[in-house]
């Protein structure tokens, strides 16, 4: 079953267009990596170092074989030193309402 994935984050002050670099480099390799179906990394319009990345898996486990796979590249150790506070990562399937 299909999973969207809310990855937000705060970046340090003033510096959000830096997060946004950091995703513009890796998000390509994310959209390619296999059971992703998209990614958008959206920008707070009221707070430009707020961001938060909306994604759909084919499923849980392919999220979670991606993300691993990210740590054992270190991109999370990468981006955890450019913000101000940890990531908050939250996992969603489809209501049937």
């Amino acid at each position: 079953m299909a999973v969207r994935v809310i990855l937000e984050v705060q970046a340090k002050p003033g510096t959000g267009d830096e997060v946004v670099a950091f995703f513009r480099s890796i998000l390509p390799e994310t959209r390619a990596y296999e059971g992703c179906t998209s990614v958008d990394a959206l920008q707070n319009s009221d707070d430009a170092d707020n961001m938060v990345v909306v994604e759909v898996w084919d499923s849980h486990e392919q999220y979670e074989e991606y993300l691993a796979w990210r740590r054992e590249r270190g991109t999370s150790d990468r981006l955890k030193q450019i913000l101000a506070e940890p990531p908050s990562i939250r996992h969603f399937d489809v209501a049937d309402a």
